[in-house]
């Protein structure tokens, strides 16, 4: 069955992907100055004052988080799936170059030192992010160099802070007063470029930005040669058969399930509680006493957890990353880090070595924890792919797993009508890559979130649209999807939903049809939560890196995997006797907000 979509607005974002993708054929470089003219008339919803003189701020932003620091100094940007292909077309060096990375992308990058990137790509989704943050970028580049160079003697008092290593305070009056910031916009430009904000300003002001991009090879060959490399990776270091045991697979993040497994953080309370006080910003300072005092509903737990990611990161909490490993590994898992194309970790957890005093106790109300010894399923989690990369990722595990007991998405979105911090649970997706529509069964409802949830909602029965890139979009293709009843954007969930369709049928996935997963012998649960907000005006957290704020919405859906998987291994997968299909097994769930307010009245 065949289904038409909404066409309005699309026709532009359109004509911009084709401009691009006819120009990457070619074996020279493509200028980023060529695709300016069919980037603006987009009119992408990420960027609507593209084409203003003014600078669009939370462009710059966005765009800034998603390149390395390096970028102020890259001329040219060079495209390949893997160490082979760029080697073949005269890059056989490039993993002796610096390696660099983005704040709030994970993609493996190399720096030359002088003026070129080059960047590993994993699907067409790389490309669909890039080559549009590229063009944002230079964009606002040349807004910020023509605002400075109308301002007569400034690019050399620009050149004299970079000298003295540092912005004076009448320059920065002036930058701000020539680029009409805000004291909020002043603020986050220095936390993005830290040390090198006086660096960025000097080479903004001395040159306009002119930047290409070659694509070295974008066969699909080359896509699924570095998946089968991903997975040989894996398979190698893996401490069991993949191929023999059960698998649940989950899609998520590096953090948050194994944190949860092990409650590693809170055998290191007290160094962790020493490092929040002497180190962690004030914000974070302000955040742990008011929950010691109950001011308010926020759980510890999270907070220790999201600690504890930074001092790890930290010099004095180095020594605490081989304890951490020895004592995960105790408790059956298994971290297989990142290499070349795909950037993002593997864990690999058995479930039978799972010890109920090392569980956070919101997984384990009720459940018989002592019957996972008679389990030899695990989970699979991957620190979650860009875009079609988790089509690639998921196709592969289908080939080499055998029995697949569940696959559960842990996501960030865009929410066209919530609010930041609220949890989307969608059961129909729209995929732009296939154009299909695929109606499923998704094993979780608001009650498995909400009894976990402190300051956001829980909206079930969604609709979402798997998009193929953020600045893909602009607010009139939005607005139709809107009418239709879609609230939740993303990029994984139609690529994963596409890989699991075969899974099930003799032929790979169609187009343009309306599907229903609903016959799958596995369970499929997505559960999204809202870091956007594309139809307001207000800034969102896609224009920075997610706060503690955004533990909240992590945990909580989180919580919902782990007892869902859990539940399944301890009370069995016979009789439909579980939580969402009769039985409640939330046990003594943490208090919603509301409890809490009415009690402390």
């Amino acid at each position: 069955m065949r289904r038409t979509v909404p066409k309005r607005g699309a026709e532009k974002i359109t004509l911009y992907m084709r401009t691009y993708y006819s120009l990457l054929r070619t074996t020279d470089a493509v200028q980023i100055r060529t695709l300016e003219e069919t980037y603006l008339a987009m009119d992408s919803s990420l960027h609507p004052l593209a084409g203003a003189l003014e600078l669009d701020m939370s462009a710059l932003v966005y765009s800034s988080l998603r390149l390395p620091q390096c970028i102020f100094g890259v001329r040219q940007v060079i495209l390949g799936q893997s160490q082979e292909v760029f080697r073949q077309h005269g890059y056989p060096e490039i993993e002796s170059w610096e390696a660099v990375n983005a704040p709030a992308r994970r993609r493996p990058m190399f720096y030359d030192g002088q003026d070129q990137l080059a960047v590993y790509i994993a699907s067409i989704s790389d490309i669909d992010d890039i080559v549009p943050l590229l063009t944002a970028f230079q964009i606002e580049w040349n807004k910020v160099h023509d605002l400075i160079r109308q301002r007569s003697g400034m690019r050399e008092r620009l050149d004299a802070c970079f000298e003295s290593g540092q912005l004076s305070a009448a320059t920065c009056l002036e930058v701000r007063e020539v680029l009409h910031l805000s004291d909020d916009d002043w603020q986050r430009l220095q936390v993005i470029w830290g040390d090198r904000l006086s660096e960025f300003l000097a080479a903004i002001a001395a040159r306009r930005k002119r930047m290409s991009v070659t694509l070295v090879a974008g066969s699909y060959v080359e896509y699924l040669r570095a998946t089968q490399k991903w997975w040989n990776r894996v398979s190698n270091r893996a401490p069991f058969d993949l191929g023999e045991r059960p698998i649940y697979f989950v899609s998520s993040n590096t953090h948050s399930l194994v944190n949860m497994l092990t409650c590693f953080a809170q055998q290191h309370e007290d160094r962790l509680t020493d490092y929040l006080v002497s180190k962690a910003d004030a914000e974070l300072q302000e955040e742990a006493e008011r929950i010691r005092r109950r001011k308010v509903p926020s759980n510890w737990s999270n907070l220790l957890y999201y600690v504890l990611k930074k001092y790890l990161q930290a010099p004095e909490g180095r020594d605490l990353v081989a304890i951490r490993d020895a004592y995960e590994v105790e408790r059956g898992v298994v971290r297989i880090p990142s290499q070349h194309t795909f950037d993002l970790e593997v864990q690999l957890i058995d479930l039978s070595l799972l010890q109920r005093d090392s569980l956070d106790p919101r997984l384990i109300d009720n459940l018989p924890i002592e019957r996972l010894k008679e389990t030899n399923a695990i989970i699979l989690n991957i620190d979650y792919p860009l875009g079609f990369a988790a089509y690639h990722l998921l196709s592969r595990i289908a080939v080499n797993v055998g029995e697949l007991r569940g696959a559960y998405i842990l996501g960030k979105a865009a929410t066209l009508n919530g609010r930041i911090g609220d949890v989307l649970i969608p059961n129909v997706v729209y995929d732009e890559h296939s154009s299909n529509t695929y109606l499923f069964n998704n094993v979780f409802s608001a009650s498995d979130v909400v009894p976990f949830l402190v300051y956001g909602d829980v909206l079930d029965n969604q609709r979402a649209l798997a998009v193929r890139g953020t600045f893909l979009q602009n607010r009139v293709y939005m607005e139709s999807f809107l009418r239709l009843g879609y609230t939740d954007v993303e990029m994984e969930s139609g690529p994963y939903l596409s890989a699991l369709y075969e899974f099930i049928r003799p032929r790979r996935t169609p187009e343009d049809e309306i599907i229903n997963l609903y016959p799958v012998p596995f369970e499929i649960g997505i559960l999204n939560y809202a870091s956007d907000t594309p139809m307001s005006k207000g800034r969102n957290l896609g224009e920075h890196n997610l706060s503690y704020y955004g533990m909240d919405p992590t945990y909580a859906t989180t919580v919902a995997i782990l007892r869902r998987i859990l539940t399944l291994e301890t009370l069995g997968r016979e009789g439909g006797d579980l939580p969402g299909e009769g039985r409640d097994l939330k046990g003594r769930a943490p208090r919603r907000r509301e409890a809490w307010q009415g009690e402390q009245e």
